[in-house]
């Protein structure tokens, strides 16, 4: 489903290209949207990780042995599976990675994996598993450029559902995101392996345990965002996260040293993070935790005070 995107007049191509078994659901453009499912808040938006959006193409995903979408732009992609109906965006990166690094034999043997410093700590576990260098770095997919341009990085992901990854003989495709060539990763991954992504997705939480993510927002003036935006790890005096050690406290990305905007602060099962919004009054703060929702309500709650103590309040 592109979703009335510029993907539309891509995928009938694809599909004659490749001989693939392929149907475009919703061929539509239209510039009144009148095909979509409103979102949460009851507007029209193009968003392929959200199920409100994607309901249309969810209630079709026992029709199709795996489903997908892209936003307008076709820069993201959704994952519809039988099993699983719409993936979360941080599931199907992790799934991707350990899938991609375990088929792609033709790609550097030091090639790391990139995420951006929100995304879930699955895929640090997966990444480990794998023995692949972490290259953790800001938001914004810029910083996945240099090293998808030469190899050092055979993937680079955000949790926002935005990712690349290098051809199959290890030389560059493109420095940006794609969601057309995730979406037919997708299909590769179930025709090769017999399995969805979201079964193999299960197969991860099995081995590495099943983390709990979520975003939530909190007010900040604008005062408190600028100096947010400036806190160094020294004023950030808190040595305990939700009954677990504080293991680092960052205002800088570790893989490749750019500052964060912001703190993320990392517990042995748990982190949290913590940037300004670029257009509200608010702050934002990225949890997880792999000891359940019980714990992240707590490290989120205790994200607030750490927070707030670091700036002084």
């Amino acid at each position: 489903d592109p979703l009335g995107g510029a993907s539309v007049a891509y995928w009938g191509r694809i599909a004659e290209h490749h001989r693939l078994d392929l149907t475009v659901v919703n061929p539509l453009t239209d510039p009144t949207w009148r095909f979509m499912t409103l979102d949460w808040d009851g507007k029209i938006r193009m968003d392929c990780s959200s199920p409100h959006a994607m309901a249309s193409l969810i209630e079709k995903r026992d029709r199709f042995a795996i489903a997908t979408g892209n936003d307008a732009d076709a820069d993201r992609h959704g994952i519809v599976t039988p099993d699983g109906g719409l993936m979360n965006p941080n599931h199907y990166l992790a799934t991707a990675i350990a899938y991609l690094y375990a088929h792609r034999t033709e790609w550097p043997a030091d090639a790391g994996v990139g995420k951006t410093l929100v995304s879930s700590g699955m895929i640090d576990r997966v990444a480990g598993d794998l023995g692949r260098r972490l290259v953790e770095v800001p938001v914004g997919f810029k910083w996945f450029v240099g090293g998808l341009l030469d190899g050092s990085l055979g993937f680079g992901g955000e949790e926002s559902a935005g990712a690349s990854f290098l051809r199959r003989d290890g030389s560059v495709w493109t420095t940006d995101k794609d969601g057309i060539i995730l979406a037919l990763l997708a299909s590769e991954i179930t025709a090769v392996t017999g399995r969805s992504p979201s079964e193999h997705y299960a197969a991860l939480t099995a081995r590495f345990g099943e983390p709990a993510y979520a975003r939530i927002d909190a007010p900040a003036t604008r005062e408190e965002k600028a100096r947010l935006a400036r806190l160094s790890p020294a004023e950030v005096t808190a040595d305990t996260l939700a009954g677990e050690p504080v293991t680092a406290v960052l205002t800088e990305a570790p893989g490749n040293g750019a500052p964060i905007g912001g703190i993320k602060v990392t517990t042995e099962n748990a982190w949290f993070a913590a940037r300004p919004s670029g257009t509200e009054d608010v702050y934002k703060i990225y949890g997880e935790s792999f000891l359940g929702a019980d714990h992240l309500r707590q490290v989120q709650d205790e994200a607030k005070l750490v927070v707030l103590g670091a700036l002084g309040g």
